[in-house]
């Protein structure tokens, strides 16, 4: 039986509170009709025995105390999935924004997601090709995994993701089985329009499924915005059999969002006013990532974050951290000195992609090659800093073979257009082409098998 509940008690912000409400449920949806016979939607957000505050989507202007009438739905906020997806774009709460109509749903389904069951899971293997070398090389993404990008306010980190989504793919599977979802939270109006302009001019629009949540959007939709795309995410997965790279920007946006929510609702404040629950509610989103036995399909993350006042410590980055499995950090000395991808190589790291990297996957010589890369730059940075103090003439000639190492790197491994697309056999290759302008004796990661197969120390110029 549907009841109708006349009037509020009281409005805060954008909640509203009514009282002698019975059998309500947490995160139920409502439909609050307004005195002009005004439509809007809401979902119950906290619950004081008979007492719930209700959260409206489009806020609470022109809401009457008197005659307001709210209806409760009876079922949580519900995506409508279907196939068709593939193509098209939505605002942050999964309605059409691209004037192609509704979605036909073949299901609906809870955005709040169900948990995988840890006995269920596939662990990850196998990579995701993305045509950058730092990232292929070093810090590869493997199928299944949650690994950020750590960014920094006005870094490439937009463009970045659009070369991510425009490149990536799967090395033994028709593209047919690739898609991507893309969310977007807290976007400036330009920048939504660069997302959406960049796919379809490069012409992969029709594998992506995007999520605008705009800057000047209600709150709540951008806290729905992450469901909404990863319950897409899992549909296309789990029932239709792809595998799934979910991008998200910027999740310091939701989790400012969150902030403010929280603080509406009266909640007692943590670190830096995020609320003390910010852990639990990041990892109900990055562990929908992931593989089921049985399926066939994949979901992928990438979220994307930006660090206030580059503080790898602020409660977002490092809370992120903890739950997924590696970051990709990306530096501003180098983004300020033109290197695109300013991607800092010491710092990033994918924990997973030893098992889903060498033979059968990659290439043989990946893994060896990946550690002496990341032992030769680690010693560029000791080189330079011993040259900040004792002058680059001063140094010995092999440290001065590190440094100019490091320069060619940075010029030709790290540095790419954003729209060069690098296979994983061209980005080992370059990589071996700069180790072999240092001498043999310092590439003690790698056998002499190796060395004999891919060093040759003619090729001084990358």
């Amino acid at each position: 039986m549907l009841i109708d509940y006349l009037g509020v008690r009281e409005i805060n912000g954008s909640l509203i509170v009514l009282d002698d409400v019975e059998g309500a449920s947490f995160e139920e949806v409502v439909d609050i009709r307004l005195e002009d016979g005004t439509l809007r939607q809401g979902r119950v957000v906290q619950m004081e025995g008979s007492r719930v505050v209700i959260q409206v989507f489009e806020g609470t202007r022109g809401i009457s105390l008197d005659n307001t009438r709210t209806r409760l739905k009876g079922h949580p906020m519900e995506l409508a999935l279907s196939p068709e997806l593939l193509g098209r774009v939505f605002d942050g709460a999964g309605r059409p924004i691209d004037g192609l109509g509704d979605i036909y749903p073949v299901a609906r389904a809870n955005i709040n997601g169900t948990p995988i069951n840890p006995v269920s899971r596939v662990y990850p293997k196998n990579y995701i090709n993305t045509g950058i070398s730092t990232i292929d090389t070093l810090m590869t993404l493997i199928r299944g995994q949650k690994l950020p990008i750590f960014s920094g306010s006005g870094m490439k980190h937009n463009e970045l993701a659009v070369q991510i989504a425009r490149q990536a793919r799967i090395s033994d599977e028709g593209e047919e089985k690739f898609c991507i979802v893309f969310a977007a939270m807290g976007a400036k109006n330009d920048v939504a329009e660069y997302f959406r302009r960049s796919f379809d001019e490069s012409g992969v629009l029709q594998k992506v499924v995007m999520f605008l949540n705009l800057s000047n959007d209600p709150i709540i939709e951008r806290i729905l915005t992450p469901r909404c795309a990863l319950t897409a995410a899992e549909y296309l997965a789990f029932e239709q059999g792809m595998h799934v790279l979910v991008i998200m920007t910027d999740m310091t946006s939701y989790a400012e969002a969150l902030r403010e929510f929280s603080s509406s609702k009266g909640e007692i404040p943590g670190r830096k006013g995020f609320p003390g629950y910010l852990y639990s509610d990041l990892a109900s989103l990055y562990e929908r990532a992931g593989m089921v036995r049985g399926k066939s399909g994949s979901v992928t993350q990438i979220p994307i974050l930006t660090m206030p006042n580059d503080d790898v410590t602020h409660p977002v980055p490092d809370l992120t951290g903890y739950i997924t499995e590696g970051q990709i950090v990306l530096d501003r000395t180098l983004d300020n000195s033109g290197t695109y991808p300013p991607v800092s190589i010491l710092p990033s790291l994918s924990r997973l992609m030893k098992d889903g990297i060498g033979e059968g996957y990659t290439r043989a010589d990946h893994s060896a090659l990946s550690n002496q890369l990341f032992a030769s730059y680690a010693k560029v940075m000791d080189a330079r800093s011993l040259a900040s103090v004792i002058g680059e003439e001063e140094l010995s000639p092999t440290d001065k073979k590190y440094i100019e190492f490091g320069k060619l790197f940075e010029q030709h491994f790290v540095s790419q257009g954003a729209n060069e697309n690098r296979s994983i056999g061209e980005s080992l290759d370059l990589g071996w082409q700069l180790l072999s302008t240092l001498p043999r004796e310092e590439l003690d990661r790698v056998d002499d098998k190796l060395l004999d197969q891919y060093y040759h120390p003619e090729q001084k110029e990358a």
